[in-house]
């Protein structure tokens, strides 16, 4: 397998690609989204292009396809970002062209649901970027979060190192998007209490895979995108986060032992688990509920780790999941973690 090379990336002026993989939720929530196109137009200087089903629910896989295809294959459009994720983009996946996005590299942002086309570019040999969708990190009530627009502005125009912080505050409780006043005013936050560590004794650099835990659970199900042989992932650091559906203690514990069992643990020496969504609609948890949820997810996470992979350095908390800001994080590019120093560097 040929590891992922970065593909060039967009100056401002250029034009962007705006696209759905996974649901057409610019078509019941227009307001963040174009919010989020506002801001890339105004904000970072961009051109977003709209595809034919960037707003529209229902579309088919293969319309979904089409676009894809129809983005990477434009030598007008320099980059390409995600309106939100979703639940079926797995469907999407059979339909394409792996040799067409491979022969047209471009910068790929999307979380969540994205993390199977994340997972395809990196079979294509292709780095893509793990954060950054319009409606949520763009289209921001108030104002995008600083350390957010930082992140993204650094992923999307330059090349090279880029530290990553920990947000002094944060946020993961949601406001309605059909109600006006949401966007009035910035979230809410609460104070972060830092990155916990583990075994951070240690330096490790390497390629990123992961994303978010539920896909890849998926992806191992259907067997797409996840190579057979786990040793192709020696030596990378493996992201992961957790959605807004809240996936149980038990339930993340189960996947990461399926993983486990299959061989993929042992193979990252680094892990970087995202900080815990803890909080939505169908669950509003208090402040202690959403803690102790917290805890337990990353209990469980612990316990795998010790029975699959005790050596692993591990970093809890980091932003970069369903929590506000959101740091990007390449997806098969550079990341590294020096345990001595408590950073993490990634290369954009």
């Amino acid at each position: 397998m040929t590891a992922p090379s970065y593909p060039p990336k967009p100056s401002p002026g250029d034009r962007i690609a705006v696209i759905s993989p996974s649901a057409g939720l610019p078509g019941l929530f227009p307001r963040p989204y174009e919010l989020g196109v506002e801001r890339l137009r105004d904000e970072f200087g961009l051109e977003p292009v709209e595809y034919p089903t960037t707003r529209r629910m229902g579309a088919t896989p293969q319309e979904r396809a089409d676009d894809i295809h129809a983005a990477f294959a434009d030598p007008g459009v320099r980059a390409i970002v995600s309106s939100i994720g979703g639940e079926d983009q797995i469907t999407v996946l059979p339909l394409l062209d792996r040799e067409l996005l491979r022969a047209n590299p471009k910068p790929f942002f999307g979380t969540s649901d994205n993390t199977n086309l994340l997972a395809f570019l990196y079979n294509a040999g292709v780095v893509g970027y793990h954060g950054g969708s319009v409606m949520c990190e763009f289209g921001r009530p108030g104002a995008m979060h600083p350390k957010t627009a930082d992140s993204l502005r650094a992923a999307l125009f330059t090349s090279g190192p880029y530290e990553l912080r920990p947000a002094a505050r944060w946020n993961d409780v949601d406001r309605d998007w059909a109600d006006p006043a949401t966007f009035e005013a910035e979230p809410d936050s609460r104070p972060g209490a830092g990155w916990s560590w583990v075994n951070a004794d240690r330096v490790v650099e390497g390629r990123s895979w992961g994303g978010n835990l539920e896909i890849l659970s998926w992806l191992l199900m259907a067997d797409r995108e996840i190579a057979r042989d786990p040793a192709v992932y020696d030596g990378g650091v493996l992201i992961l986060e957790t959605s807004e559906e809240l996936p149980s203690a038990t339930e993340v514990f189960r996947i990461l032992r399926n993983m486990g069992e299959r061989g993929l643990l042992r193979r990252f020496p680094a892990l970087l688990m995202a900080r815990a969504k803890s909080w939505s609609f169908e669950r509003p948890n208090s402040p202690e509920e959403a803690a102790r949820y917290a805890a337990e997810q990353r209990a469980a996470v612990e316990r795998v780790l010790r029975a699959y992979a005790p050596d692993t350095l591990a970093v809890f908390d980091v932003d970069f999941g369903h929590t506000d800001p959101q740091l990007v994080v390449p997806y098969g590019g550079t990341i590294r973690v020096d345990g001595p120093a408590r950073s993490i560097t990634v290369t954009y």
